[in-house]
């Protein structure tokens, strides 16, 4: 299939730069050569569909760096009355509790309404922290089948604060043989050695390893009293994850660390924000030098909208005086997540990349004269802005024809 899109506003490359008009081709999947400005000298006989974009900016879709779609189930739930731990503690909170208490049926439905949510938002790829061990990493991909939806599955076993017998490890492979990597909890979960041997596992797969970090001061403090330093010095004197998630409370010392070992930090400032834990400080790991992706975290606290995420991130940075652009902030949502998930050929648009995209109106109410494309995009545009979603060259929402 090749198809020419002509005409269009264009986000192009990994520096995201705008371009007024540009003719792209897209073949088998790919973007195929991108022209920038309009040229009419091409043999109309080779293309399956020419579509005129006047009027239309694409711009790479979104990759939601961290969810946990299974508990969408669980809507505001724990929105409010009850404290970070008792909402989302893998131990204790209510969040296990309704995950292993409801039917495999309705966990499916929701996995299911809530990825074609995202697909509606512009989301082509998500990376899921599943719970529930080789079952829910079973269960997650069960539910996306024949959505057209790309799902980074990075499973655990639910063994938490003490060391792993042989037949716990034993099942840790089985779930890493099945998944993309680990998602684990806080580290304050996880002993020396557990933490230890699943890094272990996944690594020596080439799997992803990861796990959430300073989410709650009361995490921090905790680490503190009982290690005697913080949740990010703990784990890079074990094992080097490839990401970590939050970071709402870590201070400047481990943000440093963290850049200094090349790890990557996806942040959920809405979701942290429902928890009361906090709001990361994305300016400043970014005067660090910290590789920043976005996530929409737990379903049953956020609608997975990136739209709304990087809207809350630009105002509420320009609130407390630390303004971040408008244009990192919507590399944190494609460019960044690409990178740090190491998912190859996304995130940007460029030839040789997928045809991955999302297609936006310009003249849309909310956006229309746009004076700066990425302030436009970052705190006006929403779902009602896009008239197409792309994944692999398909449209896979909407109409552009």
């Amino acid at each position: 299939m090749i198809i020419l899109l002509k005409n269009a506003s264009l986000l192009y490359g990994k520096d995201l730069d705008y371009i007024g008009s540009a003719d792209i081709i897209v073949r088998d999947g790919l973007f195929d050569s991108i022209f920038i400005g309009s040229s009419s000298d091409y043999d109309k006989s080779v293309f399956d569909s020419i579509v005129d974009c006047e009027g239309l900016l694409i711009m790479p879709s979104f990759i939601n760096a961290h969810t946990h779609i299974a508990d969408s189930i669980a809507k505001d739930i724990a929105s409010e009355g009850l404290s970070f731990n008792e909402s989302i503690h893998p131990v204790f909170g209510v969040k296990r509790q309704v995950l292993n208490n409801s039917r495999e049926e309705h966990l499916m439905h929701f996995i299911k309404a809530s990825a074609l949510a995202m697909v509606k938002n512009g989301i082509t790829t998500f990376i899921d922290f599943r719970e529930q061990g080789l079952y829910g990493v079973r269960l997650l991909k069960a539910s996306l089948n024949g959505i057209s939806i790309r799902c980074i599955a990075l499973g655990r076993v639910e063994y938490y604060n003490r060391d792993l017998s042989d037949e716990e490890l034993r099942e840790a492979k089985d779930v890493i043989e099945y998944a993309d990597g680990f998602g684990l909890s806080g580290a304050n979960e996880y002993s020396d050695n557990a933490l230890k041997h699943l890094a272990y596992i996944a690594k020596a797969r080439s799997k992803l390893f990861g796990l959430h970090a300073c989410e709650s001061q009361e995490s921090y403090s905790y680490s503190l009293s009982k290690y005697g330093m913080s949740e990010v010095k703990r784990v890079l004197s074990i094992v080097r994850p490839d990401f970590l998630v939050h970071m709402t409370n870590a201070t400047d010392d481990d943000l440093i660390h963290v850049k200094e070992n090349g790890i990557g930090i996806v942040v959920c400032p809405r979701a942290n924000a429902s928890l009361g834990v906090g709001i990361p400080r994305v300016w400043d790991m970014l005067r660090l030098g910290c590789t920043i992706a976005i996530g929409t975290d737990n379903v049953m606290l956020n609608k997975p909208d990136m739209f709304r995420e990087m809207e809350y991130i630009w105002k509420v940075s320009r609130a407390l005086k630390q303004g971040v652009n408008a244009k990192d902030i919507l590399k944190m949502a494609t460019v960044n997540a690409a990178m740090i998930f190491k998912l190859s050929k996304l995130g940007y648009i460029d030839a040789g990349m997928r045809a991955d995209a999302i297609i936006i109106d310009k003249y849309h109410v909310d956006i229309a004269h746009m004076h700066n494309p990425y302030v436009a995009l970052v705190q006006r545009a929403s779902e009602s802005s896009i008239k197409g979603v792309m994944m692999d060259g398909n449209i896979i929402y909407g109409n552009i024809g």
